[in-house]
């Protein structure tokens, strides 16, 4: 397993975080997320790497695909319980047809970065996108109805794009707003117009998978 590991081609440069103020609805919900377990790091579990990453769009909402600019927590953020603004970057340009992506920041972007990309490229009216690692959710998906993506493609690459725009085309993944990631161990996203709409999505079907 590569868990953590960018797989993208990744044009980065160096700049000042964003203010604080700005990232405060996704950051509350990603301490959320992180004291729920499913954004963190366990020596136990993926090589002892950290998991779990969220973003949101940010600049000019009409502005084309593969140029949806989004702040995204950075690669290897996972075992931090709060992070501060040093903590996230700006993605400003993705393609997954070459597997770049163009960011920059105090901090790398995370490994999910063209995930997250292809669903903001998907609908113009998400603002939010949450993955985590829940086993719970991962193995119960089917049972729940959760739509998942293909077992055979990896994460952070540009057939998991792919995925990504086969399940808003052939499954109700927009209505559900999450799904499971076939072939990343325990992977789930979920998105929404706010921070609250995609983390309420997760906890409820968190609840859900437990209660089977």
């Amino acid at each position: 397993m590569e868990e953590g590991v960018i797989k993208f081609k990744l044009q980065f440069s160096e700049a000042a975080p964003m203010e604080m103020e700005h990232l405060a609805e996704l950051n509350s919900w990603r301490k959320i997320l992180w004291q729920h377990a499913l954004i963190g790091q366990d020596m136990n579990r993926y090589e002892g790497l950290g998991f779990g990453n969220v973003s949101q769009r940010i600049g000019d909402f009409s502005a084309p695909r593969g140029k949806r600019s989004f702040i995204i927590s950075g690669t290897q953020t996972g075992h931090l319980p709060e992070l501060d603004n040093i903590h996230y970057t700006h993605v400003r340009k993705y393609d997954a047809a070459s597997n770049t992506v163009t960011a920059e920041g105090p901090v790398k972007p995370s490994s999910e970065s063209l995930t997250h990309g292809m669903i903001y490229d998907l609908d113009t009216d998400i603002r939010f996108v949450l993955h985590v690692h829940s086993p719970d959710i991962w193995l119960a998906a089917s049972s729940l109805g959760i739509p998942v993506t293909d077992a055979a493609v990896a994460y952070g690459t540009p057939g998991m794009a792919e995925e990504v725009q086969r399940l808003f085309k052939e499954t109700d993944v927009r209505e559900k707003k999450i799904f499971s990631m076939g072939g990343h161990d325990d992977g789930v996203v979920s998105f929404g117009t706010t921070a609250e709409e995609a983390g309420d999505v997760l906890l409820r079907t968190l609840n859900a998978s437990r209660n089977q």
